[in-house]
């Protein structure tokens, strides 16, 4: 019994079916099925043309300060006292770190007490002088004699000579266990503790003028042909993610290295804002030439993968296209269009995942407030 009954609701309802009218239902699907018309103004499209391209020779290194300073013991003493830490910021004869001075200053003592007794000495051998030379005169003393004063007098002036120099250099040796800051700058690295015995060489502090920053890149030997001094570089520096800095070539060596038979370039910044770290590593581009090519913008390309398209408005419809793109002007940003698109063609500036191919566009025209501000202004004025 159940077999004619499901056989009788199959065809009640292919007749039920079969009576609904196709109009109505089909313009619903069409109207789903059909994006709805796109409408856009001047600004939110742009014009591919023809710009003139930076590229140059890829150069890397990292950040230095051109003003740094390895401040090494001159004496050897005792470290006693340790005033200042890594980062901490510094003026220049600020006292750093203290050294013992007691050995310094005995040596100190007996070197001015031998310079006071030279100053006496002297003074004695230059009396005995003045006197044999007016006994000679009257002919009380033979020429012997006075020669020997005047020896013992020129060896009197030498002893004081001495002493006054081993005074100079013994307060000179006193003030060097004063460790002082060489200029403004921050204490980069502090290699002493208090209770270390500094002995001569040893390497107290690292000081560095954060305001000084350059980059200190190597540039292939097979490209250095191409680059010269006062050159545009773009670069980037690890650490400052989506920042692009730009400076100028400073210096170029005139020696590659033995090893790795790079050559080191210097490059200024030109930007204010500048890293205050010193060592970050840095990638960027020496802009030795321009050519012509077409470019885009960034912001304009759509990628997925290794794939990169843009949207193109052509017979007021849009459609995807599939780009080559090639090198990146470091000056701007922009990327090289290799294939894809003609000079003239209009993509969309802003992308958007709800854009879909052929959907119908139009152009409007933004007209200016000029007109409705007259009115505002009037209606104020009334």
């Amino acid at each position: 019994m159940l077999r004619p009954l499901l056989i009788a609701a199959v065809l009640a309802t292919s007749l039920t079916a079969c009576d609904k009218s196709p109009g109505k239902g089909d313009s619903k699907k069409e109207a789903i099925a059909q994006p709805a018309k796109l409408v856009i103004a001047p600004e939110d499209f742009i014009t591919v043309h023809a710009n003139a391209l930076a590229s140059g020779p890829v150069v890397t290194g990292s950040i230095q300060p051109e003003r740094r300073a390895d401040l090494r013991a001159e004496v050897s003493a005792v470290v006693l006292q340790v005033l200042k830490d890594n980062g901490d910021l510094v003026r220049r004869g600020d006292v750093l770190a203290r050294l013992d001075q007691t050995a310094i200053q005995d040596s100190l003592h007996s070197a001015e007490d031998n310079a006071r007794s030279a100053v006496q000495a002297l003074d004695q051998a230059e009396r005995n002088l003045q006197r044999l030379k007016t006994l000679r005169a009257s002919g009380m003393t033979s020429l012997q004699a006075l020669d020997d004063a005047e020896v013992r007098r020129n060896g009197a002036q030498s002893e004081l000579s001495a002493s006054k120099t081993r005074v100079v250099l013994a307060r000179q040796q006193l003030e060097r266990t004063v460790v002082r800051a060489p200029f403004d700058g921050v204490v980069s690295e502090r290699k002493v503790s208090a209770g270390d015995t500094a002995s001569i060489g040893k390497e107290l502090f690292k000081v560095m003028d954060p305001t000084s920053m350059r980059f200190a890149g190597r540039v292939s030997a097979d490209k250095i042909s191409v680059v010269s001094v006062g050159q545009s570089v773009s670069f980037r520096i690890n650490g400052y993610a989506g920042q692009e800095f730009r400076g100028k070539v400073t210096r170029v060596d005139p020696s590659a290295n033995d090893v790795t038979r790079q050559v080191e370039v210097l490059v200024s910044f030109l930007d204010a804002k500048q890293p205050k770290v010193s060592g970050l590593y840095a990638e960027g581009t020496i802009a030795s030439a321009n050519v012509k090519a077409l470019t885009l913008p960034e912001s304009v390309v759509v990628r997925s993968g290794d794939k990169s398209t843009v949207w193109r408005v052509k017979a007021n419809a849009l459609n995807q296209v599939d780009l080559a793109l090639g090198a990146r002007d470091p000056r701007t940003g922009d990327l090289e269009v290799r294939s894809g698109l003609a000079e003239g063609d209009t993509v969309l500036r802003n992308p958007s995942s709800s854009f879909k191919e052929g959907q119908l566009v139009e152009m409007v025209a933004v007209k200016p407030p000029v007109a409705a501000a007259s009115g505002t202004v009037t209606a104020l004025r009334k």
